[in-house]
């Protein structure tokens, strides 16, 4: 029973880890805009993250190290500050767009403007790092995280044409009026938004965090082949209500409490506190591993101690890497800049890393001399290589269409 529910646990930290500011905003938008014409993105994308979470777990089970640091010796220190300096800086940004979500949420439940409410989140983030242990942190708004499941009731409830739902995620063009451009901007926004490599890496730091060993690979496998996929299942709830809702109205999501919008809709009072309750647990917990993940990245890269194991006096360049990032992003945030512009341009820029990001962890996932009978098998290989060959595309799309389609509008 209590390996039971040690997988549930990690189960439900898998979803806080898919659902981000950057997820619900994207999943949002497309939905008002495309429907569920989309939606097969999102299935994309959950095998993808799938996959490499895997497998960067599974190296992280094999060589109690995480991926990017075998990553970094395998293909050399330059390859490695290339990926590290792109990682940490989209990262930083969705450091700032996640804690400017938790203020957002904080807004919504109390209309209080979120700029007052920007450093108290940040103070609760430093609290909740500061205090609380790895795994406790990880599955608390893991467990909290599951009131976004409001949302696929909210698709029930507004009792939907089935038909014409069906028809909608069936078909791959663009909906009357809308470019191809921008509807391939939007495969880009959501692939950038699904796929983000820090959940990768985050959650290979996590492994090591969490002491797994090799006999603990089911464990890590029920974590990624439940939690991703039910972290899609709400990605596509929210694109299915933002589609009910907002699409023959003709009303594009520009803000954060449009989201939760077509929750009140559907259940009224209670099901919008449900959630407010759920934006808040999804960009909270993203908070917490956008930055560690961070400090991660900078503390593997150069070989220092890192981790919430151990006491941050021992880990105190890895505590301030995170300390120095809090900081940045909460002045960011307080300048007014709009989250949902800065989440739309770090989820495109986490786009053109994929391919740079996924390379090395399929290389070291395939080195038998290090991952012996741990090493990829022929069914990730195919994953893997079929994910980084589209990612590769993508990659070099993305720029071109945030540029000639101005971020989605044109």
């Amino acid at each position: 029973m209590s390996k039971l529910f040690a997988f549930t646990l990690g189960t439900l930290s898998a979803i806080g880890g898919f659902i981000d500011i950057g997820d619900i905003v994207a999943d949002a938008q497309v939905g008002a805009r495309f429907g569920l014409r989309l939606a097969w993105v999102t299935l994309f994308s959950v095998a993808g993250i799938m996959c490499f979470a895997e497998m960067s777990g599974r190296i992280a089970l094999k060589t109690q190290r995480p991926a990017l640091a075998l990553a970094r010796s395998r293909l050399g220190p330059r390859y490695a500050l290339f990926g590290l300096v792109g990682s940490f800086l989209v990262t930083g940004l969705l450091v700032m767009a996640e804690l400017a979500g938790v203020a957002l949420a904080l807004e919504l439940a109390t209309s209080v403007h979120y700029l007052l409410w920007v450093p108290v989140a940040a103070v609760l983030v430093l609290a909740v790092i500061w205090l609380l242990p790895f795994a406790v942190m990880e599955r608390l708004y893991g467990i909290l995280g599951l009131a976004m499941l409001v949302y696929v009731v909210a698709v029930w409830q507004l009792g939907p044409d089935w038909s014409s739902v069906l028809d909608s995620a069936t078909t791959l063009v663009p909906t009357a009026g809308e470019s191809w451009g921008a509807y391939l901007f939007f495969v880009v926004v959501l692939i950038g938004a699904q796929m983000t490599p820090y959940e990768m890496f985050f959650f290979s730091s996590g492994a090591v965090e969490s002491r797994w060993r090799p006999k603990d690979l089911v464990e890590m496998r029920v974590n990624v082949v439940v939690g991703f996929p039910l972290g899609g299942l709400l990605a596509v709830a929210i694109q299915a209500v933002a589609f009910l809702v907002f699409f023959e109205r003709g009303i594009h999501v520009e803000h954060i409490s449009q989201t939760a919008l077509p929750v009140a809709v559907a259940l009224g009072k209670v099901g919008l506190a449900i959630a407010i309750l759920g934006i808040f647990a999804a960009t909270f917990g993203a908070t917490l591993e956008t930055l560690l993940a961070s400090g991660y990245d900078v503390a593997q890269y150069f070989g220092w101690s890192y981790g919430k194991l151990q006491p941050p006096v021992r880990a105190s360049r890895f505590t301030t890497v995170v300390l120095l990032l809090l900081l940045g992003s909460t002045a960011l945030a307080l300048t007014t800049v709009d989250p949902i512009t800065v989440t739309i341009l770090a989820v495109v820029c986490s786009a053109v890393l994929l391919p740079f990001l996924f390379i090395p962890v399929l290389l070291v996932g395939n080195d038998r001399e290090v991952m012996g009978d741990l090493a990829n098998g022929r069914l990730s290989n195919a994953v893997g290589t079929t994910t980084i060959a589209v990612s590769v595309v993508v990659s070099l799309a993305a720029l071109p269409l945030l540029v000639l389609t101005r971020a989605g509008a044109a």
